[in-house]
């Protein structure tokens, strides 16, 4: 089964006005974005009340991109999705991870623990948010039923999770590795066709449920595709070249090059929902308006 396409905006810059905030998310759909995404970091905005206003000012689905999981307890969150899911009429979709930034769990006087520690965590959350928010005596009670769960994740544990669990799988096309910028490491092409055959292999009768999102980290229309690589990793992504050549997470080229480009990723990897964050908005708009719904 080929699903149809669905676009996601991350914003990371919420502005603290109500109006420009209300204002930037019509933008938002009437460019053909379906999701409107908050991030959740130590920081920048909470991610839970500008999708409760996005909501009133637009038909946009909201969520979050993605929670970390060892922040909080999971009956106080499924309290807050509940309510959020009953304040935006049903369109809320969360989106869980384990988080890897160690100084934000230090500034919360948390221990960030292994990487095992924190998808142990993430798997607590999965599990006790499905339990709660599915359970009819739950106060308060959710719109939907089930609320749709993003768990987002490359390695073999978080993938078996969404397969298990999820309603979204949120491949990020990255690992953890500390010693990289941002504490995230770029893979290349052929090791996220691995991960999702893995997913693919877990899965199994769950396939046509869960949808396969891909977080891409930048759009770039541009008819030289050399020099656009050499400046993100100028200005953006301080990596080697090599990398950023064989990640299908930079889609650079003509408006028609990177739509192809989207395709291809739908018919060869099964992604049929794509994320861009706020500094690409303007350019992959004119790709989401092409493939929108279809």
């Amino acid at each position: 089964m080929t699903r149809p396409f669905r676009f996601g905006l991350g914003k990371l810059a919420v502005p603290d006005d109500a109006e420009q905030w209300q204002k930037l998310s019509k933008d938002v759909e009437s460019q053909g974005y379906d999701v409107l995404l908050v991030p959740d970091h130590l920081g920048r905005t909470a991610p839970f009340p500008p999708l409760v206003a996005t909501a009133a000012a637009t038909r946009l689905r909201v969520g979050t991109l993605v929670l970390n999981s060892g922040f909080y307890h999971p009956p106080l969150l499924a309290r807050d999705i509940a309510t959020v899911d009953r304040l935006t009429g049903g369109r809320i979709e969360v989106g869980l991870g384990t988080g890897y930034v160690h100084a934000e769990f230090e500034a919360l006087g948390l221990d960030p623990g292994s990487p095992k520690d924190r998808v142990d965590a993430l798997e607590r959350t999965v599990r006790e948010l499905r339990r709660l928010l599915s359970d009819p005596e739950h106060v308060p009670a959710a719109v939907q039923d089930p609320v749709p769960l993003l768990i987002a994740g490359n390695g073999n544990r978080v993938l078996r999770l969404a397969a298990q669990h999820g309603d979204i799988a949120g491949f990020i096309g990255m690992r953890y590795d500390p010693t990289a910028f941002g504490g995230l490491r770029l893979i290349p092409r052929t090791e996220l066709a691995e991960r999702v055959a893995y997913f693919d292999r877990v899965v199994g009768e769950r396939a046509a449920q869960v949808e396969k999102n891909l977080l891409l980290q930048a759009v770039i229309v541009t008819d030289d595709r050399e020099a656009a690589i050499r400046h993100v990793a100028a200005t953006q992504l301080p990596v080697p070249q090599h990398e950023l050549e064989q990640t299908p997470l930079l889609l650079i080229g003509s408006v028609q090059e990177i739509i192809d480009q989207v395709k291809e990723l739908r018919d060869t990897l099964g992604f049929s929902y794509f994320t861009v964050m706020d500094i690409h908005q303007e350019a992959f708009a004119p790709v989401v308006e092409a493939l929108a719904g279809t």
